[in-house]
């Protein structure tokens, strides 16, 4: 009798050590040429970035990750490619429950990534292409500064200091626009904490009023909230000065 009940222990144990884990997210994909590595799923929690799961690459390189997620919120995927490199590769992304499918190159593992997620990556891709572009823009004028600096050029740098102010100023109205119009997903005060938070209190205040009541209580609807309460009272308190 003692025997059956060790062998029936036994079973439980490898039957919940060999079944896959549950959740509400999948994330699942290929990474072209890795033939050994380490591949990290990653999230801030309470301001530090920690380790949610791990799966080590060694010839096969597709990968997934099972998680329960409580609302859409940005997670990592963090190469570690074993090969001594100080520096790897990590890539951001908004996960929310359902399925993700991730697909990238160890060569150029950050432009060569491709992701299928759901409605709020599709947004945060569309607005990081276009701020590829405002990062454009601002390298071409640094550089440009650069060389106006070196020829002792004074009007040259006017005119960079003037599209500078342009360009930053395009860019937060961008920003401030293109979360009002995503009000409903949780992009939207991602994107303002992140790209304008030090943009005018206004601004901001805009952005907050217009969230739906259900990103208003998401992750980061209740950290933009909070922003904009604590600014208004540090800048009460200089006035008061």
């Amino acid at each position: 009798m003692k025997y059956f009940s060790i062998l029936s222990l036994l079973i439980v144990i490898l039957i919940s050590c060999t079944s896959p884990k549950e959740g509400n997210l999948t994330i699942s994909g290929n990474i072209k040429g890795l033939k050994k590595g380490t591949l990290y799923l990653q999230k801030i929690q309470d301001t530090v970035l920690v380790n949610l799961d791990s799966v080590n690459i060694d010839g096969n390189s597709e990968f997934m990750f099972v998680s329960n997620l409580e609302e859409p919120e940005i997670h990592y995927l963090y190469l570690d490619k074993n090969d001594g490199t100080r520096y790897n590769d990590r890539i951001d992304f908004f996960a929310e429950p359902g399925e993700i499918i991730i697909t990238t190159s160890v060569l150029d593992f950050e432009r060569d990534i491709k992701i299928q997620g759901g409605k709020n990556q599709d947004k945060y891709l569309e607005y990081k292409k276009m701020l590829k572009r405002f990062n454009e823009r601002n390298l071409r004028l640094i550089k440009e500064n650069f060389e106006a600096s070196k020829q002792k050029d004074d009007e040259k740098l006017i005119e960079n200091d003037k599209a500078y102010k342009t360009l930053l100023k395009q860019k937060y109205l961008y920003t401030i626009n293109f979360a009002v119009n995503n009000r409903k997903l949780e992009v939207a005060p991602y994107i303002t904490l992140n790209e304008v938070y030090d943009a005018n209190i206004k601004f901001l205040d805009t952005v907050a009023k217009s969230l739906s009541p259900k990103v208003k209580k998401s992750l980061y609807g209740k950290q933009l909230i909070k922003y904009i309460k604590d600014r208004k009272e540090k800048e009460a308190e200089n006035n008061d000065k």
